[in-house]
């Protein structure tokens, strides 16, 4: 699965932004699909996760009533809908393919990233 993530930029705390991960390669509808993201000082950070037909989604708690995840197998394109973004929001976001789990090694295959900039 190559999976490549976009629509990061910057925006205003409170503001919204929409991330969107084409995949491609593999079938796209099986993988579980998940959110993940990094700032210099701190390790690759779990944000939310998908199975492939939606019925299992769970969040970090940090992000839990602000972002929703959400996936379109017809067009092979995960979403995250990022509302109330908060300046620790600032960073890059991942997504990645794999099985249900809220670690980076529950996921095999990486994107390239896409920053996402939150300024007060």
């Amino acid at each position: 699965v190559q999976l490549q993530a976009y629509g990061g930029g910057l925006v205003q705390a409170e503001g919204s932004l929409r991330l969107s991960c084409a995949a491609s390669g593999r079938t796209f509808s099986r993988p579980v699909m998940g959110w993940f993201r990094q700032t210099p000082a701190k390790e690759r950070e779990f944000v939310a996760a998908i199975s492939w037909n939606g019925a299992l989604i769970s969040y970090a708690d940090s992000v839990k009533g602000r972002f929703t995840v959400s996936r379109d197998n017809t067009r092979n394109t995960l979403y995250l809908q990022m509302n109330s973004l908060k300046p620790e929001g600032t960073a890059v976001y991942y997504c990645a393919a794999g099985r249900y789990g809220s670690s980076p090694a529950d996921f095999g295959f990486w994107g390239q990233g896409t920053e996402v900039t939150v300024s007060s």
